[in-house]
């Protein structure tokens, strides 16, 4: 692509089979574990899409890393985003200049492929006019402060709540093990089900361990009582940190496991040098999480999605809410049929 004078190149990349990606990204001071190759690996092994990273230069000079997956099924038109099961994914450009070669190149992308639409988890490069597609709240705490600092600035009932898990004989570890994963991942169920949601196939947290956890970009916090466990799920980049999981035994939620599991991490993260720790996307509608994130003393943030339809050339609102009556028949299912729902539903969002 050439106009006025500049030369734009676009490469697609599958930074499965070329380590560049890796080396490009980590030049970009705000890549997070949802732009690496490990990421990628997970959403592939799990689900079988397929990469169509994009690399762009401007006159020769790095412009953009664009992760994309190409979503396919038997039930849905194939369509392209930036990415799958990721909270937030904003492209990453190496200046304020060019954002429109990108979105445009985009498009082009889009039509060669037959995408029926693309979908940016961020807003970032989109003009401020663009509606956007879905809407959320962010919560990004500054790690920064130091250990002390951050306690100072955690609501008095957050204080309270950690206090109280401290003395209730609860006992708390950070892993990365098989194990501590498998414990996970039965509390993973039990939550779900709770909330009316079916849950993530099992190899989804089989890749997870495999690709992020046991290679250092993350770890669990399991808080046991009596053997009983609740945990935590966390992501790790560079110094950037993601709150990806949360699951518990709602029996136990009298002892504030909860929160105990969120300050040993907090802590864990800050003396290991992290800058940052996102809480990941909260519906505008989900005050009681919102609440939660906001305890901890993060600063809120508007999370926006962009979709751009390629029949009619254009960015596209925000999509009507779906009904929450599944969640009741979600609940109402036996845990084997609430497990089976996720495994046949899942290959087919994004």
């Amino acid at each position: 692509m050439q106009s006025s004078g500049l030369s734009l190149n676009a490469i697609l990349m599958n930074p499965l089979v070329d380590s560049a990606w890796d080396d490009a990204i980590n030049m970009h001071p705000d890549a997070t574990i949802f732009h690496s190759t490990a990421w990628a690996r997970v959403l592939v092994d799990t689900y079988g899409h397929r990469p169509c990273y994009v690399q762009m230069s401007l006159n020769g000079n790095l412009l953009a890393l664009v992760p994309m997956m190409e979503v396919q099924s038997v039930l849905t038109r194939s369509r392209g985003v930036c990415l799958p099961f990721s909270d937030y994914c904003a492209p990453l450009t190496f200046s304020s200049f060019g954002h429109q070669l990108v979105t445009q190149k985009l498009q082009q992308i889009a039509r060669e492929r037959g995408w029926s639409y693309f979908e940016l988890r961020s807003h970032s490069i989109i003009p401020v006019d663009v509606p956007a597609s879905e809407s959320y709240y962010g919560h990004v705490l500054d790690l920064r402060i130091g250990p002390e600092a951050l306690i100072s600035n955690f609501s008095s009932s957050v204080q309270r709540a950690v206090r109280k898990a401290e003395r209730s004989g609860l006992t708390v570890s950070i892993q990365s093990t098989p194990d501590a994963m498998a414990q996970f991942y039965k509390l993973h169920l039990r939550t779900r089900r709770r909330h009316g949601v079916p849950p993530q196939p099992q190899s989804f947290f089989i890749n997870i361990q495999r690709h992020l956890i046991s290679a250092g970009f993350g770890f669990i916090v399991l808080v046991e009582y009596q053997k009983a466990p609740i945990a935590a799920m966390f992501f790790k980049l560079g110094r950037h940190a993601v709150y990806k999981f949360g699951a518990s035994d709602e029996r136990l939620q009298e002892l504030r496991a909860n929160n105990l599991a969120m300050f040993e991490a907090i802590r864990y993260l800050s003396e290991g040098g992290a800058k940052a720790l996102h809480f990941g996307r909260t519906d505008k509608e989900n005050d009681g999480l919102r609440r939660f994130k906001l305890s901890w003393g993060a600063t809120e943030e508007t999370l926006d999605y962009a979709r751009f339809d390629t029949a009619s050339a254009s960015w596209k609102a925000s999509r009507d809410r779906r009904s929450t009556f599944h969640r009741r028949i979600f609940r109402a299912l036996p845990a084997s049929l609430n497990r089976l729902s996720g495994a046949m539903i899942y290959p087919h969002l994004d």
